[in-house]
């Protein structure tokens, strides 16, 4: 599969956050970005599943959007205590939408995260034959979150991305944004990331992976690809979700060290990127702040 840069068109709402769900290439809106078809370049905004969004309004910033709404049963969880976490989609006649369109190995995405963009997590909640899905949900410190459910209706040809708020009571202190670094390290992971979010251009972000001082070229498949990466902005936290250029079965993408991204931003500011991949058959999360503001960012790029 060839690159493919996929704008990124950030709806700026109003709204005092709305948050996040592999790497590639896309327009903030909201919606994910899919790599093109070999042989060609695409520039559409898609669902983490590839299929083509036509309502960017829905992309993560509103809880309906399409006719369909997101419609939580659980408005708020204890800090520190698995609950169960239910919603429903209902669809235009108001009732459970039950059949769904399987993207990227799953019928839903769950991406909860708190609004100063720290506790994200990357769900996959089960579905009953009423449709109603469920989660067990651990949040372990109090604060206002955002959930986004990323999903296809079997009745759409197009995905959505629709939030909504959960409250966990408690003492909220709330962190500040971390500042842009050239590299970060988890769990003996070291992330390196060159390039620059530009306002208003295209921007190319490559993400080198090593362990140990080795660079790590086995990546395994995760949810049908090498990658995941969601970017949500300071600002609303307005959602993205992209992967990387290839995929595991065109039979000439390598398996690391390196992702690549394609994105443009429409506009400044500070940016939230978490990056999921899979290695020695682990899911692992690293999380990185990029600010577009000019190629002079604060971090050296080398």
């Amino acid at each position: 599969m060839t690159s493919t840069p996929v704008r990124l068109g950030l709806y700026g709402l109003a709204l005092a956050g709305v948050f996040v769900s592999a790497i590639g290439l896309g327009k903030l809106t909201g919606a994910s970005v899919e790599p093109a078809a070999a042989g060609g370049h695409e520039s559409h905004p898609t669902t983490a599943g590839g299929h083509p969004t036509t309502d960017p309004a829905a992309a993560g910033l509103l809880a309906g959007a399409a006719g369909y709404r997101l419609v939580p049963q659980t408005s708020a969880v204890p800090a520190d205590t698995p609950t169960e976490y239910r919603f429903h989609i209902a669809g235009p006649d108001g009732r459970p939408v039950t059949n769904f369109s399987t993207t990227h190995e799953r019928d839903l995405h769950l991406i909860v995260v708190r609004r100063d963009l720290s506790g994200f997590q990357h769900l996959h909640p089960e579905l009953d034959p009423a449709g109603t899905w469920s989660q067990s949900l651990t949040l372990p410190e109090a604060g206002q979150y955002r959930v986004f459910a990323d999903f296809q209706p079997a009745a759409l040809d197009h995905g959505l991305t629709l939030g909504v708020d959960l409250a966990v009571a408690g003492n909220y202190q709330p962190r500040p944004l971390p500042a842009p670094t050239p590299a970060v390290e988890v769990d003996g992971y070291r992330v390196e990331w060159t390039g620059d979010l530009l306002p208003g251009g295209s921007s190319r972000l490559t993400m080198r992976i090593s362990r140990a001082g080795a660079p790590v070229g086995d990546l395994q498949p995760h949810l049908g690809a090498y990658g995941h990466l969601v970017v949500l902005r300071e600002a609303d936290l307005a959602y993205l979700h992209v992967h990387p250029d290839g995929a595991p079965d065109d039979g000439r993408t390598a398996a690391g060290p390196e992702l690549t991204f394609h994105a443009d931003v429409p506009d400044a500011g500070r940016y939230r990127l978490f990056l999921e991949f899979r290695h020695a058959d682990s899911v692992r999360s690293v999380e990185l702040t990029a600010a577009a503001d000019g190629p002079d960012q604060t971090h050296d790029h080398g």
